[in-house]
């Protein structure tokens, strides 16, 4: 459920970068909006990201063939109008929106479609980053270069409005996958004339392409900027849907919650995310509004066992154990956020019950560690700085509680705090010396696949583990029909995860939306599916 809270008083000053002027509160296609943001994108290629503010700003240019339904959560018409499954969901055939244009004037047809499903397939290795991270790889498991095990096998123009998808095998989940803004649909032109695979440039540690910069859509808004730490966009004027009141679109990243609500206090943002457990009673107290989201992200701490140490699962139930949820929680997140033993939450199919995983207890903590092979060797611990997640509202402060219970029962923590412009995404997502690492996901469709399959579907850098048997599980779960069959299937993953260890699941968090009185209302979402075309200025 989505909760608004408004009431009134004000800040006391704190510094915050520059940011462009508010336009005046009257409302018009030419209204200039300002959103604070946490950190910066990663990159704008929506294709080659899942960092979160990546995908806030390429929602706003670039659209897919389906959306989320604001309601029922369920995929919905955008650059398709309606699709059917064939050959008992071998095949889906798409009919696509007509007099559609990219917004570099060429064509939307049904061969740009298909440029962009064949990139994907045809990724070349140096544009994949490492071991699982591209949405590709998870949702369908193998590029053209091990097409046998790939769940993709062709796009085809079967005329310029309609487009057919054939899969190897059955992916129940197809239709929700494909709201994901992973698969939004670029120009061609675009691709090829800003070499979109070569990836050449760095923004905060990470590498992209000069398409990575300047993405090219047939959304609502059209990329005008990137400089340092602010995204400008424009509106668009000749886009097919809801044109909505907003001219001019800036996303400006604050790193510091402070700065992000003062500049909201004193007018040079109408709105930031994410809210953090602090801001409340400021919030409150001036009047702001505050829109939380249904809880639908994973807040966890990875382990990899790559590092010698926590290929012991003692070593890694003694992490489990030592850990107090409820006292994280109570302290550093927004309330109403619930502790997991899971990671796939209740709402969804395949959560499991009886998988009640490891309670808080030091004293069966340092029992564990002591029937373990650990001998006091240093635990390299790192978390990220700089940054405001919506799982993850105050990282240091999660990681000093953390690091503080785990030395309480006998670990010997070494902590390795990363800038998240040092690409603290990277460094930990793939192979290295991090033993335990912050982390969190955000649920990105009502699928339980989403939760499991892009972290534990594969063996990757993260975790350092290779379970061909919780692999095959879920191989063999996503493909099932829904029912009670595929359900039973994720709760013996969930159960099998819960037992074996391979990260701990810390909670559920509730994140939250501040925004100023100028806003009438706001497309708040619990997969962030937040397109600004959508916002209502008062009058």
């Amino acid at each position: 459920m989505v909760g608004l809270l408004a009431l009134g008083l004000s800040l006391s000053s704190c510094t915050a970068q520059p940011a462009p002027a508010p336009s005046a509160s009257t409302p018009g296609a030419t209204a200039t909006f300002n959103f604070g943001t946490g950190s910066v994108p990663l990159g704008l290629d929506p294709a080659l990201e899942s960092d979160a503010e990546s995908f806030r700003v390429s929602r706003q240019v670039l659209e897919g063939l389906v959306t989320v339904d604001a309601t029922t959560g369920a995929p919905a018409p955008s650059l398709a109008t309606s699709w059917q499954e064939l050959q008992n969901g071998l095949a889906y055939s798409f009919k696509l929106r007509q007099n559609v244009s990219f917004q570099d004037g060429t064509p939307f047809d049904a061969a740009a479609v298909c440029t962009n499903f064949n990139r994907w397939f045809t990724l070349p290795p140096a544009a994949r980053g490492d071991g699982n991270s591209t949405t590709f790889k998870q949702v369908f498991k193998a590029y053209s270069d091990d097409a046998k095990n790939s769940l993709f096998k062709s796009c085809t123009a079967t005329s310029t409005s309609e487009v057919r998808i054939d899969l190897t095998g059955n992916l129940t989940g197809f239709l929700q996958a494909m709201t994901l803004p992973s698969f939004a649909i670029s120009s061609p032109a675009a691709l090829s004339s800003m070499g979109a695979d070569n990836l050449t440039r760095t923004v905060a540690g990470h590498n992209i392409s000069a398409y990575g910069r300047h993405p090219v859509g047939t959304g609502p808004f059209i990329f005008t900027s990137w400089d340092g730490g602010t995204v400008t966009l424009s509106a668009n004027k000749n886009y097919w849907g809801t044109k909505g009141q907003i001219g001019l679109l800036h996303f400006i990243t604050y790193v510091q919650p402070q700065a992000r609500l003062q500049a909201l206090e004193d007018g040079r943002l109408d709105g930031y995310d994410p809210v953090t457990p602090g801001d409340f009673d400021p919030l409150v107290k001036s009047g702001k509004q505050i829109l939380q989201r249904d809880p639908f992200s994973v807040m966890y701490l990875a382990i990899n066992q790559v590092v010698p140490v926590m290929a012991d699962l003692k070593v890694r139930q003694a992490v489990a154990t030592a850990i107090d949820k409820e006292t994280l929680i109570k302290q550093f997140f927004i309330d109403g956020t619930q502790a997991t033993a899971q990671f796939i939450p209740p709402k969804l199919s395949g959560f499991n019950n009886s998988a009640a995983g490891y309670s808080f207890d030091q004293d069966k903590a340092r029992k564990l560690l002591a029937e373990s092979s650990y001998r006091g060797e240093e635990i390299r611990f790192y978390y990220p700085t700089n940054v405001t997640r919506t799982y993850l509202p105050a990282p240091a402060k999660v990681y000093a509680e953390i690091g503080r219970e785990l030395t309480a029962v006998g670990f010997n923590i070494k902590p390795v705090p990363v800038d998240w412009s040092d690409d603290y995404l990277g460094k930990v997502t793939s192979a290295g010396d991090h033993a335990l690492a912050l982390m969190g996901w955000n649920g990105s469709y009502a699928d339980p696949d989403n939760f499991v399959g892009p972290l534990f579907g594969t063996a990757n850098g993260e975790f350092g583990s290779n379970d061909p048997q919780l692999i095959s599980k879920i191989d063999r779960a996503r493909s099932l029909p829904n029912g009670p069959d595929r359900n039973a299937a994720y709760q013996s993953i969930n159960t099998q995860i819960v037992q074996t260890v391979p990260a701990v699941p810390i909670a559920f968090p509730i994140s939250a939306v501040a925004l100023s009185n100028r806003v009438a209302s706001y497309p708040v979402s619990p997969v962030l599916n937040e397109v600004f075309n959508q916002i209502k200025l008062a009058q």
